[in-house]
């Protein structure tokens, strides 16, 4: 086994993989690197960048309220580069442009996750709304200043593209993303049908019981049962997440491999071409994920508990939506610098998404008290 895997490791990249060579480059020009190629220097400016370090105090699904064993928005984007690595690995696709691509994905989510991103939606609709995949490259082209040459991070345009394929607002046109692409989509659906259901299970909302109910969940258990017996109920419940994991991945594997060898796809573009995703599951899986994620969405993203933090978590950011709508000389002077080009309810929201759940909270309770003050005077 370990020489199989190390003779993977050391296969040249498929015909289909994009190549570093092959990069489009930047919007602003800039030298090569000595010893990094483009998309590991891609990688490079996003972990470093301060988009991505808040992500650590950003809700996957859970706030922080709830305890601390749960994913963050950081813990989710690591476990979906790890497996899209791995993905890829196997498929022989460019590493280095997944994890790039996997490490920038979230980057844009604004606090409290999709209950944020829906209120900031709410509020800016009439200036274009808020969704959190446009912003990310609003963050990476624009937001974040860490070079004097330029705007925000001047990635390659591999990496732009890939990220404006999840954008909502983008005209995609009729063309696939590339398989390095579709690959960390992919991955991402994984990791969340899993790490969801297992955080769920860690903090009580879910029972062991009500998730057997659900058959690749269940099909999962009866594996890990035939090769382990007596196990814990938290070792029972890891060996499961772990299992679920490797058969959602060896199945987009041998599905993706599939299509790839029927298509006789030989080219990155004759991957973007295809009418097509590639790299999806097998149709058989893909009913089985649906079961799954309805079952979360009903049991777990509509739990009360969940739906409660959410609802504070929204008036919170309403709240001070409006608070920096009419008072914007009390933003940070960087967002003030942007009203005159996207106006006062951008600026507002560009600073609202940076913000971690914590900074939020208490900038909330703040605004609250400086409101307080005001009307007293």
């Amino acid at each position: 086994m370990p020489d199989k895997f190390v003779a993977q490791a050391h296969l040249p990249l498929a015909p289909y993989a994009m190549l570093d060579a092959n990069s489009v480059g930047r919007e602003h020009a800039e030298q090569s690197h000595p010893y990094r190629g483009p998309f590991q220097r891609d990688r490079d400016r996003i972990v470093h960048s301060s988009a991505f370090r808040r992500l650590a105090h950003k809700t996957q699904v859970f706030t922080g309220h709830l305890g601390d064993y749960h994913r963050s928005r950081l813990t989710h984007t690591l476990e979906v580069a790890s497996i899209s690595r791995t993905i890829g690995r196997v498929l022989r696709l460019n590493e280095d442009l997944i994890e790039a691509l996997a490490l920038i994905h979230d980057i844009g989510h604004p606090p409290f996750g999709h209950a944020g991103e829906e209120i900031l939606n709410t509020c800016t609709r009439e200036c274009g709304g808020f969704e959190h995949n446009h912003h990310a490259l609003r963050i990476a082209t624009l937001l974040e200043n860490r070079y004097p040459e330029f705007p925000g991070l001047n990635l390659s345009q591999e990496v732009l593209s890939g990220q404006r394929s999840r954008d909502r607002k983008a005209d995609r046109g009729n063309s696939q993303p590339l398989l390095e692409v579709q690959v960390v989509d992919a991955a991402d659906s994984i990791a969340y049908d899993s790490h969801d259901a297992d955080d769920a299970l860690e903090l009580g909302l879910l029972e062991l019981d009500q998730l057997l109910e659900v058959p690749l969940w269940r099909d999962a258990a009866t594996r890990v049962e035939k090769r382990t017996t007596a196990l814990e109920p938290e070792q029972m419940r890891r060996a499961i997440i772990h299992q679920l994991i490797e058969t959602l991945v060896s199945d987009l594997v041998e599905a993706t491999r599939h299509r790839l060898d029927e298509a006789g796809i030989e080219s990155p573009q004759a991957a973007k071409d295809f009418p097509q995703r590639l790299a999806v599951p097998s149709e058989e899986f893909t009913q089985q994920k649906d079961e799954l994620e309805s079952f979360l969405f009903s049991h777990v993203y509509r739990h009360p508990t969940v739906l409660a933090e959410r609802t504070v978590a929204g008036e919170a950011l309403q709240e001070m939506f409006a608070h920096y709508s009419d008072l914007p000389e009390q933003l940070p002077q960087k967002f003030q610098r942007r009203i005159p080009t996207d106006g006062v309810a951008r600026a507002t929201c560009d600073f609202l998404a940076g913000m971690t759940d914590r900074f939020a909270l208490e900038n909330h309770s703040n605004c609250r008290l400086r409101l307080s003050r005001k009307r007293s005077q």
